[in-house]
């Protein structure tokens, strides 16, 4: 028999957790350095190198993107749920200071340069536990450079350059620096990624010069302060949405958690209207390298055409952002398909969209969705359902946010959730369809009958795999995994490692059941599940193959195939679904009035 739930308890990183959360219990700052020889005893997957001396740079520029670029000027790194916390623990109004971004991270940063004061925004503990390793791991190795540019004739030479000069640093001087930091030229390149143009030098000069020694502290770390956070965050979408007449409570809802843009694209119908304006917009700026990519499409297929507007019309509306008419234009085929967007969220960096399902329209749909009847698009003008789509938020976030909504809705129809998550016998652009979840959190497997199959999506992807009946692992974070760990899961069956699959099934659990979510026990949720549950995951990592990883970027244009192929996947569920439901209350209405004639 199957064993479902794994025993994949590994010491070294249980040490490392217990050792940070033991340690930032301390009313005052915490030195990451007290954290460094438990990471490096952790032997993460993507920080495999971090005991040995030579740079790893995969590590870094992984680490680099999840933080923001004033990391090395940083001396506190402040974590707090809400600005109340920071306030009333005597850092004042943080959002005063200066924002900062990380680019592979929705997260809130505020800076403050005078004192060297980091303020970040956190969601849940999946937040700390993302934070904490990526910190140590850019301090471990900015101090590799450190140890290696640190010398006499090098490090003078790198202060004598003036940055702020109209001409380049010499080759002879970037090859002795690349030399000196044991760098292939394909690795130092890799440099660029984190920091482009002048930035690179400005940094090889400071980490030439400075050790880092960052210091860390969590403020109102209870559970009660995350819940309020997400309250806030909710509340703000009520107060949006309530102008428009749209209450939760009275409106059944479909959720999904996906991302920003799939959703709109395809129901807006502006990347159409634009399609000339978007070639044309290709051919002349090229970005990306994109006008290769057009002559590439098929001309006997319109769902690459479709992929391929969707993924310009974002660059084509950044590059024109200072022109309201075209802004407006897409803003305005929005709003005449029923989306209201709440972009600037309070606490919580996830956007939040509300589609009402009655201002679809056929002729604004995306081409793939045209197989829809006449009759159904008559019902779904009927609806009074609404589409909640929020951009996917990160590990225990998730089960925070569904706690919070399944409070606030009176019924939902469906939950559906798409993500990516690294595959363990796959390759990027895969996907994978779990009906087993064993969560780290709670330590419970999940079983549940996944409303999607591989013939769902298969049509619609072109250039991967689909892999349904699969077995996920959701993980406390990215770098809290080692080769070990994941030969445990891949022995037992399990192929993809995603964060957030676990925590939505603990708070569907929780919405289902008149209880708190059990622990380490196996749940069955095949039984009195009263709405669909559909989960989706894209792979953008294979880490123990080895092929090509993109973890240190983003899966950019590359990941567009399988992203719109799963999000058609959704939409098509949840129109032919309330098609359905119109037409069984059109029945019940006309069964009624039969009976009342009688």
């Amino acid at each position: 028999m199957d064993r479902t739930t794994p025993v994949a308890h590994n010491e070294e990183i249980e040490l490392y957790i217990r050792t940070y959360y033991s340690l930032l219990r301390s009313s005052g700052p915490v030195r990451v350095r007290s954290l460094e020889e438990t990471h490096m005893a952790m032997k993460s997957n993507l920080h495999y190198r971090a005991g040995k001396p030579d740079l790893d740079i995969s590590a870094l520029v992984y680490a680099a993107l999840r933080l923001p670029e004033c990391i090395p000027h940083t001396s506190l790194m402040i974590m707090g749920q809400m600005e109340d916390v920071f306030r009333r623990m005597g850092y004042g109004d943080v959002e005063n200071w200066q924002p900062v971004k990380a680019r592979a991270r929705r997260r809130k940063f505020y800076f403050e340069p005078k004192k060297g004061l980091l303020a970040a925004f956190i969601a849940s503990v999946s937040d700390i536990d993302d934070l904490i390793p990526c910190l140590t791991a850019y301090q471990i190795e900015w101090n590799k450079i450190y140890q290696r540019l640190n010398n006499g004739d090098l490090s003078r030479r790198l202060q004598y350059f003036d940055v702020n000069a109209e001409y380049e640093p010499s080759h002879e001087l970037m090859e002795d620096v690349r030399a000196a930091l044991g760098l292939s030229a394909d690795d130092f390149a890799k440099l660029n990624q984190i920091w482009p143009r002048e930035a690179l030098l400005k940094n090889l000069r400071l980490a030439a010069t400075k050790r880092l020694d960052i210091h860390i502290m969590v403020l109102g770390s209870g559970l009660s302060d995350y819940r309020r956070s997400v309250q806030q965050w909710w509340h703000r979408i009520e107060d949006v949405t309530g102008t428009k007449d749209l209450h939760f409570a009275d409106q059944p809802v479909y959720f999904v958690s996906s991302n920003t843009h799939s959703m709109v694209n395809m129901i807006s119908g502006a990347a159409w209207e634009l399609k000339d304006e978007l070639i044309d917009f290709v051919l002349r700026e090229n970005p990306e390298g994109m006008r290769q990519e057009y002559e590439r499409l098929p001309t006997d297929d319109v769902g690459p055409l479709a992929n391929f507007l969707y993924y310009v019309l974002r660059y084509y509306a950044s590059h024109h952002s200072s022109n309201a008419k075209i802004v407006e234009r897409i803003l305005y085929r929005e709003r005449k398909a029923g989306v209201t967007r709440i972009s600037e969220p309070h606490c919580l960096d996830v956007e939040a969209q509300v589609i009402e399902v009655n201002a679809l329209r056929a002729k604004r749909i995306d081409p793939r969705l045209a197989h829809l009847s006449d009759e159904e698009w008559s019902l779904l003008r009927k609806s009074d359902a609404l589409i909640v789509n929020i951009d996917y938020p990160l590990g225990m976030a998730a089960y925070h946010i569904f706690s919070q909504l399944s409070t606030a809705v009176g019924d939902f129809l469906g939950v559906y959730v798409l993500g990516k998550a690294a595959s363990l016998n796959g390759r990027v652009g895969d996907v994978m369809i779990p009906n087993v979840i064993y969560d780290e959190h709670s330590r419970n497997s999940y079983l549940f009958r996944n409303c999607f199959a591989a013939q769902d999506i298969a049509p619609h992807l072109k250039h991967g795999t689909v892999f349904d009946n699969q077995k996920a692992v959701t993980v406390r974070g990215t770098m809290l995994q080692n080769r070990d760990f994941m030969h445990v899961f891949y022995e037992e069956g399990y192929t993809d490692i995603e964060m957030e699959a676990g925590p939505y099934l603990s708070a569907i659990y929780e919405d289902i059941y008149p209880r708190r979510y059990p622990v380490n026990e196996i749940v069955n949720l095949f039984i009195n599940a009263p709405y669909d549950i559909g989960l989706i995951h894209y792979a953008s990592d294979t880490p123990i193959s080895k092929r090509q990883s993109l973890l240190s970027k983003s899966l950019s244009y590359f990941g567009v195939d399988a992203t719109y192929a799963t999000s058609i996947a959704v939409l098509d569920r949840i129109l032919k679904q309330e098609a359905a439901r119109q037409r069984r209350l059109k029945s019940e209405r006309v069964n009624r009035l039969e009976r009342v004639v009688e």
